[in-house]
This record gives C-alpha cells, sequence and structure tokens, in this order.
C-alpha cells in the first residue's frame, strides 16, 4: 500500500483543493494550472494514459505557494518565477526568502488555529 506521500491527485482535485473554481459554475479552473505549468518549471506532474495530469506531494506545495504569491500577495508572474528561484542576486533572494517565510508562517499559523479547534471541541 503507497503511504500519504505517495499519494497523486487530478489536476480537478487540486484546482478545488486551492480554490481555483469558477464562482458561477462551479468548475475547477485547470485552465489555469496547465498555464502555471507552462511558466513554472517547478511544477512537474506526472502524466498518465490519456495525458491526465496527477500531482504529488511536492507539486501541490508548490501550487499552493504559486497560488499564494498570484493570489494573495498580488504578484506578477514575472514576480513570482523570481520568487521561487533560488538563484538571483542577494537583494532577490532576501525578498524571496521574506515571502516564502510569510507563506509558511501563515500555513503554520492556520494549522494551528485547526488544531486549537479540534482540542476545544474535545475539551468542550
Amino acid at each position: 500500500m503507497a503511504n500519504n506521500k505517495d499519494r497523486l491527485i487530478n489536476i480537478s482535485d487540486l484546482a478545488k483543493l486551492i480554490g481555483l473554481v469558477d464562482p458561477k459554475s462551479g468548475k475547477p479552473l485547470t485552465h489555469t494550472l496547465r498555464f502555471w505549468e507552462s511558466k513554472f518549471t517547478q511544477i512537474k506532474p506526472t502524466i498518465l494514459s490519456g495525458n491526465r495530469r496527477y500531482y504529488s506531494e511536492k507539486d501541490i506545495n508548490t501550487v499552493k505557494m504559486i497560488n499564494y504569491l498570484l493570489k494573495d500577495r498580488g504578484l506578477t508572474i514575472r514576480g513570482a518565477i523570481s520568487a521561487m528561484k533560488d538563484k538571483g542576486n542577494k537583494l532577490d533572494d532576501t525578498v524571496s526568502s521574506s515571502i516564502k517565510t510569510e507563506y509558511y508562517k501563515n500555513k503554520i499559523k492556520l494549522k494551528s488555529k485547526i488544531i486549537l479547534s479540534k482540542i476545544k471541541k474535545l475539551n468542550g
């Protein structure tokens, strides 16, 4: 049996997971993910029979980071690409690091809130 880290999800499920859904129809915006794949070399889905895309845990985390940079931070594609790269000059590295640090702090904060609410339900 494969463990949870080896689990793959399809492109529609990933779009729903990160909130890329058309507000009117409720359909996942998979074209956005395919566009991001063409711009960000860090996204490398496994393509299986029928050209179906499946994403690993690493890909999911990368897409979440890109979504954060573009949607929450308001960066352009070019700015998000720069933030995702490890290379660059020292100033770019500092800006990139602080953006990534903020993303991970927000992620930890959200998980902490979820855990705290579960603890309150158990005590409650």
